[in-house]
């Protein structure tokens, strides 16, 4: 189910923070912390979301894909402590890449539970790479979430993480793991929630994610959940749908979904991946100008999105998503990158902009829509790899007016 980790210009940056939920034989929760950090100057949402797509359909024919690791729109770091005693990195938390690796940035420290393999073990991703050593080593997400002899990527050389990043905490399934160790490109490593599960620590090989919309604020809060989900955090029951058959979405978390504007059906039910390493919401070009043509929106050639005067945007109706048996809506105002942010994209200040785009090609190709960090932050979202599926569920954000 899915490759590749993405990185930002704009970041999120989850720190673990107090002291977890811990439960015996039962889900641990993290509580998290996220921080809004911009540099060099304005990002690039749509140029990097529409290749990283590209890439990731590719990605079963090329082997690797070849999209800039540099993420310009939003990621998601963790403080993940590492041997013992412990040594803290700040790894991006990717749910599109299995691979866990450090040495980007602070390089890795070898101590009493390192055990040096001798495998090179190698990721590529275009502009940027890993290569290195695999160590086996203690991982510790938080108290009550530990691993012994985690698969650990120690770069010898890397590309494309911005300072302060130290690797990547891969969260993907093991398969996408299969052409990484050189020596042996058929051989999977045990990914971190793999390991959790086996290892007795949590009851299920589940990661559930949630987190606050985007806004001015310095901070925002969420959690990570492992093993399960977290009740608090989500209104209603979980809506989940199978992983789909489809290919090549079903490398990744791909689902299939149709989607509605108002009573006009502007994608039929088709396949597609739902990926937090996306910051906008992806969908074929047929439905993409289905959705143009109905909102009347025009194409803003600053930010490349679509803009609408405020007149339209009081006439904008729902975006309603139908997987499984479940409709997700997506409000209005659901609909808007946040306007407080509209400089961080090169936008202008009182403008709108909507975070629907063209993914580039037309529907039929088995990877017609990408729900990305636009979609996520309006709704709780469960990766279950136990039992094969991706589960949402309304959160207070859901109908939020933040933007």
């Amino acid at each position: 189910m899915f490759p590749t980790a993405s990185l930002l210009m704009l970041l999120l940056a989850l720190s673990i923070t107090g002291s977890p939920v811990e439960v015996r034989n039962s889900p641990v929760t993290i509580p998290i912390v996220g921080r809004l950090n911009y540099a060099n100057g304005t990002i690039s949402l749509l140029q990097h979301d529409r290749a990283r797509a590209a890439d990731l359909k590719d990605f079963r024919r090329h082997g690797h894909a070849s999209s800039p690791v540099t993420n310009n729109g939003i990621s998601y770091v963790a403080v993940v402590d590492i041997g013992s005693p412990p040594r803290a990195y700040n790894l991006i938390v990717d749910t599109g890449s299995s691979n866990t690796w450090v040495g980007a940035s602070a390089k890795y420290v070898v101590t009493e539970t390192s055990i040096k393999t001798d495998q090179h073990v190698e990721v590529r991703y275009g502009s940027g790479r890993f290569a290195g050593t695999e160590y086996l080593d203690t991982v510790t997400l938080g108290r009550g979430l530990t691993i012994t002899k985690q698969s650990i990527g120690v770069a010898s050389t890397s590309s494309g993480l911005r300072d302060g990043v130290d690797g990547i905490l891969g969260l993907g399934p093991v398969d996408l793991t299969n052409t990484t160790l050189t020596n042996f490109p058929g051989a999977t490593i045990p990914t971190v929630t793999e390991n959790l599960h086996s290892q007795g620590t949590i009851p299920r090989d589940v990661v559930s994610v949630f987190f606050e919309p985007s806004s001015l604020k310095v901070e925002t809060k969420g959690e990570l959940t492992f093993g399960g989900t977290d009740a608090t955090k989500h209104a209603g029951h979980i809506g989940y749908t199978p992983i789909t058959t489809t290919n090549p979405a079903s490398a990744y978390w791909g689902i299939n979904e149709s989607i509605t504007y108002g009573s006009e059906t502007i994608l039929s039910t088709t396949a597609g991946i739902v990926d937090t390493g996306a910051t906008l919401i992806l969908i074929a070009t047929d439905a993409f100008t289905r959705y143009q043509s109905a909102t009347g929106a025009t194409l803003d050639r600053m930010t490349g999105l679509l803009t609408i005067s405020s007149t339209q945007y009081e006439a904008l109706k729902n975006l309603d998503f139908h997987t499984g048996k479940k409709i997700y809506v997506l409000t209005p105002n659901a609909q808007i990158w946040p306007r407080s942010l509209n400089s961080k994209i090169g936008g202008i200040s009182d403008a709108i902009y909507l975070v629907i785009s063209d993914i580039g090609w037309p529907s039929g190709r088995g990877f017609d829509f990408v729900n990305g960090y636009t979609f996520l932050q309006r709704f709780y979202s469960v990766f279950d790899t136990t039992n094969e599926r991706v589960g949402f569920a309304q959160t207070k954000f859901t109908r939020a007016t933040t933007n």
